[in-house]
């Protein structure tokens, strides 16, 4: 997935920020810092809206799939009822 991309060009760029910080500025750092901090949160953000659909649709499937074992079992019957029904009208007539 597009995870370990974003995750690569992430590194690299914070692999050459902290090379760039020899002589700078603490503030240089802080800024960097909340930098990462903004991107990350973000990312947190994307994840938790993915795994809020993700739920929603498990939820939908579920629903879907109880629907369609309530038919499965309605057609199951009818089957079962016209089969003896047609048993019944085939069979041999009793004498009485």
């Amino acid at each position: 997935m597009c995870y370990g991309h974003n995750n690569q060009s992430s590194l690299s760029r914070s692999s050459l920020r902290r090379r760039s910080y020899d002589g700078d500025s603490d503030d240089t750092v802080v800024d960097d810092l909340r930098d990462r901090l903004a991107e990350t949160e973000a990312r947190l953000r994307r994840a938790r809206a993915r795994e809020a659909e993700l739920s929603r649709r498990l939820e939908q499937m579920k629903r879907f799939v109880s629907v369609m074992e309530i038919i499965e079992t309605f057609l199951e019957r009818r089957f079962q009822e016209q089969k003896d029904r047609i048993g019944r009208l085939f069979s041999p007539l009793s004498t009485k």
